[in-house]
């Protein structure tokens, strides 16, 4: 570790992966808040209830692969205040929810009032069988940030808590391979790529906390031939995009290289994929149910627009799922899974 890498005073220029871990988890950091992510940014887990219902119905997919065992675990990664895996519980069958544990796993305290069912971690549980999911989780995992300088060289950005830039020393090490391998920055001036290692080697353990079953990361997400030409680091506060400030303030997000997270055996799809094979579709009802039974209509189409915002085409709809199968032939055949239509 150098100076011109991580500065020499606690206010000094840091690394941007260093400054987001105070920023967003310390003692202060914006996910120790009160009012949690959802007061600030609406993922797919808040846009609508069906998310979590789709969810649940992919543990009941991944509970019947491995044999309707006495105890199936739901993990939910990076749980905020414990919405979505609220949500799939009460989305379960009776028989199903009888036999899931479930884990919210975050770094935040545990909310009040948290169903006591919900097992409460800041890392996930090991050796467990069922479906680990992170829903936006992998983007808050902090990473560096590497700038093309003038002469040519690969630098590590460096950022003070104010938010203003310079550039440290050049990046070497792992880091650089891993610059090599998945975001090779051609030689010009200004090009930025965030370093994605610490996320591949996260998402690597929460895998390997899994005995049998399947690790599901959706994300914003971008693959190799297609990285943004300076990166996508950015802040969010109050609903709205902000620059980022490592103060504390707002949170702190990249989009994903989850192509370099996948492990062997994963497959990657887009939510719009991975939600109409979970049974989720935008397609409006029949008119001709608007005169038969008025009120059905209207569910229907409520039902549907809340779908067409999970699926659109230039936003949640263009999340990356990636699948990884634990100790189960298949990743994305887990979706498509026809007894279900023989069981609802």
């Amino acid at each position: 570790m150098t100076n011109d890498e991580h500065g020499d005073a606690a206010d000094g220029p840091r690394g941007w992966r260093e400054a987001a871990e105070t920023a967003l988890y310390g003692p202060e950091g914006f996910y120790r808040r009160p009012e949690g992510p959802a007061g600030h940014f609406r993922t797919s887990v808040h846009a609508t209830p069906l998310y979590a219902a789709a969810v649940a119905r992919l543990l009941c997919r991944v509970d019947r692969r491995l044999g309707h065992p006495e105890e199936v675990a739901f993990v939910d990664m990076g749980a905020g205040r414990g919405e979505l895996t609220a949500g799939v519980l009460a989305a379960l069958p009776a028989d199903v929810a009888a036999r899931v544990r479930a884990y919210a796993v975050e770094r935040a305290e545990r909310p009040r009032g948290l169903e006591p069912r919900i097992a409460w971690r800041d890392t996930p549980p090991a050796g467990v069988s069922g479906l680990l999911f992170a829903n936006e989780w992998l983007d808050n995992v902090p990473v560096d940030v590497a700038e093309v300088a003038a002469d040519g060289t690969v630098r590590r950005v460096l950022v003070r808590e104010d938010g203003s830039e310079a550039l440290g020393g050049p990046v070497a090490g792992p880091d650089a391979a891993w610059l090599a391998r998945w975001w090779p920055l051609a030689d010009e001036p200004g090009l930025r790529a965030e370093i994605g290692r610490p996320r591949d080697e996260a998402w690597a353990a929460a895998v390997a906390s899994l005995a049998r079953g399947l690790a599901v990361a959706v994300d914003y997400a971008h693959a190799k031939g297609n990285r943004p030409p300076f990166g996508t680091l950015t802040g969010f506060r109050a609903g709205r995009e902000t620059p980022p400030v490592p103060d504390g303030s707002c949170d702190l997000t990249a989009h994903v290289a989850l192509d370099a997270c996948a492990g062997e055996g994963a497959e990657l799809l887009t939510q719009r994929a991975a939600l109409a094979a979970l049974g989720v579709s935008g397609g409006r009802p029949p008119l001709a149910l608007a005169s038969t039974d008025p009120a059905a209509y209207v569910r229907a189409l409520s039902r549907a627009g809340q779908a067409a915002e999970l699926t659109a085409p230039g936003g949640l709809g263009d999340f990356g799922w990636l699948l990884q199968p634990v100790g189960l032939p298949g990743g994305a055949a887990l979706l498509v899974d026809v007894a279900d239509h023989e069981e609802e």
